[in-house]
């Protein structure tokens, strides 16, 4: 099996902030894995807030390149089972990208898309939302007016929360999700919720710091609004803690590390009574086309990221006003393109 890394820094179509930071740029890494005449493409994207760098990762990937396969092609979970002994509980971003990098091969080797080898139906997958950054209100009122859409997603943790989606409120009549990336209090957070009820928000996901299991108890039992976990539901071993403190958690498969570990999480997520949402990072169309092998298992979904950034290296899935579309090509329908 053959490895190459590419690395590239996306410019982002707008300055994207959150309680955590700003940026213009985002750059990212991605992994190919060839094997005879074809290639499997997952990504993994640069990310500060949980100490993720191009160099570290790329020394990650390097460190496993003599455990790839040379003879046959075990199948993608004993693949991630063997890489994980040495990535997962440090470097899981690194993990995902070769995950899916495998996954993606493993599809296109099989001349299927990979919903297609789960066995699932894509006749009724939810649509995705559009993600609006901590702004001034004129700026995120802009961006809603350049990017029209049934769903957003609105990140918030400001000094005038309330005041915002009022604002926004008043340019549509969308379904709203507000993200406050750990910025509230439970009692801003209960206090929010009918109000925010009443301007049309669906959820909220993720007030409270991570560790504040007592405050998300408090929360869990007088939200007016379903609570979706976000940066408290990281790994496996996290969806089983949020069931009752949280209402539905969000998965992301750089965070857990990969497609192989999600799906175990959907189902237990499932098997808890919890709805399920899987979320992305700022990335290129590779990362977004392998949620979108997912979407028949989700409640929810955030897979807005390749509309975020000016992406002119890679192609795979389209959307349009929320609705994804598969590409035509096996595996996860990815290609890098330059």
């Amino acid at each position: 099996m053959e490895l190459k890394l590419h690395q590239f820094d996306l410019p982002l179509k707008h300055t994207f902030t959150i309680t955590h930071e700003s940026r213009d740029v985002q750059p990212t890494l991605i992994v190919e894995l060839s094997w005879h005449g074809k290639s499997g493409f997952g990504e993994a994207t640069e990310t500060p807030y949980y100490g993720i760098t191009m160099e570290k990762m790329v020394a990650q990937v390097e460190s496993i390149r003599h455990l790839l396969p040379n003879d046959i092609l075990p199948h993608p979970t004993d693949f991630w089972k063997m890489l994980s002994k040495t990535l997962l509980d440090d470097h899981p971003f690194t993990l995902c990208a070769l995950d899916v990098a495998y996954w993606d091969l493993w599809g296109k080797t099989h001349n299927k898309a990979l919903y297609e080898i789960w066995g699932l139906d894509i006749s009724n997958n939810p649509i995705t939302d559009y993600t609006i950054g901590i702004d001034t209100v004129e700026t995120m009122v802009s961006k809603m007016r350049e990017m029209p859409f049934p769903l957003y997603k609105i990140k918030l943790g400001t000094d005038q929360d309330l005041e915002i989606v009022e604002a926004l409120r008043k340019e549509t009549d969308a379904v709203f999700r507000v993200d406050a990336n750990t910025a509230w209090t439970p009692e801003q957070t209960i206090y929010f919720a009918p109000e925010l009820k009443k301007l049309g928000v669906e959820f909220i996901e993720q007030p409270l710091k991570a560790d504040d299991w007592e405050g998300m108890k408090r929360i869990y039992q007088a939200s007016e609004l379903p609570i979706i976990a976000d940066e408290s539901c990281i790994l496996e071993e996290d969806v089983a803690k949020c069931a009752g403190y949280f209402h539905g958690v969000n998965i992301k498969l750089m965070k857990c590390g990969g497609l192989t570990p999600a799906l175990r999480m959907i189902q237990q997520a499932k098997s808890l009574g919890l709805k399920v949402m899987v979320g992305c990072m700022t990335e290129s169309t590779i990362g977004c086309s392998a949620i979108a092998q997912l979407l028949p298992l989700l409640d929810f979904v955030d897979m807005d990221g390749c509309l975020l950034v000016d992406d002119q290296i890679s192609k795979g899935i389209t959307i349009d006003y929320g609705k994804v579309y598969y590409a035509k090509a096996s595996g996860t329908g990815a290609e890098l393109i330059r």
